[in-house]
């Protein structure tokens, strides 16, 4: 671990800008499941697509009844060591940005400012019209869901969905542009815990590292994308992160 974070320190004492690019891994040490691998969500329920929202009550229904029963457990847990180690650093002038693959809101609840995290696949804490995009608060939905009603828009009668990106549906083009541009100009493009195989997202190191930047990627098992990156590591993230503001 002392080398691990030794290397890692070094690249980020080096750099100035630094976009943080976050996937299930990081938060797999709050006790979220990630959505793959055996015990993962997609192991224990099939993913509701997105034309089977929009074209389906029955569908809407289903998908509205795991919100509020939370089987997928993307809600209501608590940032990590490594959670607080990215927000430190955002506090501390290293971190531009945090792209982050994942939807539990768990950068913004552990102190990163809400413009400065990038969620290219949305935020399961609240919804949004598909229409005219007013959000929601979930609680403030509970008792339409409880009422067995197809939960629309009060103002534009819209379909109303979790502000999650679900299979099927058009990954945010504002997020995807911001996520870009923030590759390309960043000098370190740090990866933790995504296994970067969910594209258009896992193509952002590869532009940092064409644009110039160096690549670090910290995940439990092997990446596509190691034979490029300037160090891999094979950490638990919170320890790691951890050990690394203590260096810097």
């Amino acid at each position: 671990m002392s080398q691990a974070a030794d290397a890692l320190a070094s690249l980020i004492s080096h750099a100035n800008r630094i976009v943080v690019f976050t996937g299930a891994g990081i938060s797999t040490e709050s006790g979220i499941p990630d959505f793959r691998s055996p015990g993962g969500v997609w192991s224990k329920m099939q993913p509701i697509y997105f034309q089977d929202f929009v074209n389906s009550r029955d569908k809407r229904r289903e998908a509205w009844t795991r919100v509020f029963n939370k089987t997928a457990g993307w809600t209501g847990a608590e940032p990590n060591a490594g959670h607080y180690a990215v927000a430190r650093l955002v506090e501390r002038g290293k971190v531009s940005s945090v792209v982050t693959q994942n939807v539990d809101n768990l950068h913004q609840a552990s102190g990163v400012p809400d413009k400065q995290v990038i969620e290219v696949h949305g935020n399961a804490s609240y919804a949004k019209c598909l229409k005219c995009g007013k959000r929601y608060e979930l609680e403030d939905l509970r008792h339409r869901w409880e009422a067995d009603e197809d939960i629309t828009c009060i103002f534009c009668t819209g379909l109303v969905k979790t502000a999650t990106i679900s299979f099927g549906q058009a990954m945010p083009e504002d997020e995807m542009n911001r996520a870009m541009e923030e590759a390309v100009t960043c000098d370190l493009f740090l990866v933790l815990g995504s296994s970067l195989v969910v594209y258009p997202a896992a193509e952002l190191p590869i532009m940092a590292k064409r644009a110039g930047a160096a690549v670090a990627i910290v995940n439990r098992e092997d990446t596509d994308h190691d034979t490029y990156a300037d160090l891999v590591l094979h950490e638990e993230i919170g320890p790691l992160m951890t050990s690394v503001l203590e260096r810097l």
